[in-house]
């Protein structure tokens, strides 16, 4: 087959539905996909949101026939059970999506398989189609096992808009304020995940005294992010520090009074969200897993995820420019990659560099 033709065939399959993809047997996508239907099905641990799981539950099996059996759970949990299931020879997963440093744990395990071999499609594989090009979360070791598909400012800092004008906070300064003290919850920053990722970038721009006063402020510090989104939600907290948006659905379609601080002096901590993608090393549906990570990186999977979790793509041809109704602002609208690099704290470089003595200080101070 001339790579003209092999290309167009592999763009269409992409777009195509499952019933017209047998035109040509012999093309990677195609054996792929018929390898994939014969698996039968995909298990994948995914951010704990209700609407992500029903977008990607629906669109996957009608698209491509393959069942799809998602866990919805915080990132660290879905780690610690993969990184367990394979110490014990068990496999379970086939992917993991979640955020931040969190997968860097799956991969310092020899948990996380080589990702860039389950990238077939052109426009998945064309690094002239992201932002950044591609960017790998493990950019110490360069094993390239945990691809970030999405970059945007951070929303871990909430506030309940009855209590609190965006006025009266600025800065990161103003939640020293007495009137405050009690009022704020923060995801546990001493457990991987956003709580870890928004104390780490505020070891970076705040430093460690103003760390030290903020723990002052008798903080309601949690792993529960139900109890916190629920506390801003009613009042009984005026911020939260850590909750990315799907933890605040429900509350939001319920016309509660919550929603992310769009602007501060100290900028928006540039992050991934829950925008980061790795295969279990070895998986039980390897097949099915190629297909999954070649239509989730796809056009039309990055719009679906990122209407779902209110976040942004890297995705060149996908816009962005609506987060702004949430507060939200997409990397590639607002800043340079070389913004990006000196912004972000979840890389396995930044979590080296920046978030071991941050954690150290958060298990010192925080009770």
């Amino acid at each position: 087959m001339q790579p003209t033709k092999r290309v167009s065939v592999l763009l269409a399959a992409l777009f195509l539905p499952a019933s017209l993809l047998a035109a040509d047997a012999q093309t990677d996508w195609e054996k792929t996909l018929a390898a994939a239907k014969k698996e039968g099905t995909l298990a994948a641990g995914i951010p704990a949101s209700a609407e992500l799981r029903r977008t990607l539950e629906a669109r996957f099996q009608e698209k491509f026939g393959i069942s799809l059996e998602l866990l919805p759970a915080r990132g660290p949990e879905n780690v610690t059970r993969i990184v367990n299931e394979y110490a014990a020879g068990v496999r379970y997963f086939d992917i993991l999506v979640a955020g931040g440093a969190t997968p860097l744990t799956m991969a310092a395990a020899g948990a996380a398989d080589d990702f860039q071999s389950y990238m077939i499609l052109p426009e998945v594989k064309d690094p002239k189609q992201w932002w950044g090009g591609h960017i790998w979360e493990d950019n110490v070791s360069a094993k390239r096992h945990i691809y970030a598909f999405q970059c945007y400012t951070s929303e871990t800092f909430w506030h309940n808009t009855s209590q609190v004008q965006l006025s009266e906070i600025r800065s990161y300064d103003d939640l020293l304020n007495p009137r405050w003290k009690g009022k704020i919850g923060f995801l546990d920053p001493r457990n991987p995940g956003s709580g870890q990722n928004t104390w780490t970038f505020l070891w970076k721009v705040k430093g460690e005294e103003f760390l030290k006063k903020l723990a002052h402020q008798e903080l309601l510090i949690t792993q529960n992010q139900r109890q916190l989104a629920e506390g801003l939600a009613k009042g009984k907290l005026a911020f939260t520090i850590g909750l990315s948006h799907y933890s605040f659905e429900a509350f939001i379609k319920a016309g509660l009074p919550v929603s992310p601080i769009p602007r501060i002096k100290e900028g928006g901590q540039a992050n991934n969200g829950s925008g980061v993608i790795t295969v279990v090393k070895n998986p039980p549906h390897p097949n099915a897993a190629k297909i999954f990570v070649n239509w989730l990186l796809s056009k039309e999977g990055q719009e679906l995820y990122g209407k779902a979790m209110i976040q942004g793509t890297r995705r060149l041809d996908v816009d962005t420019k609506w987060l702004k109704e949430s507060g939200i602002e997409g990397c590639k609208d607002i800043m340079t990659v070389e913004d990006y690099f000196r912004l972000e704290t979840h890389s396995e470089a930044a979590v080296q560099k920046l978030r071991t003595p941050a954690i150290a200080l958060a298990t010192k101070i925080l009770k």
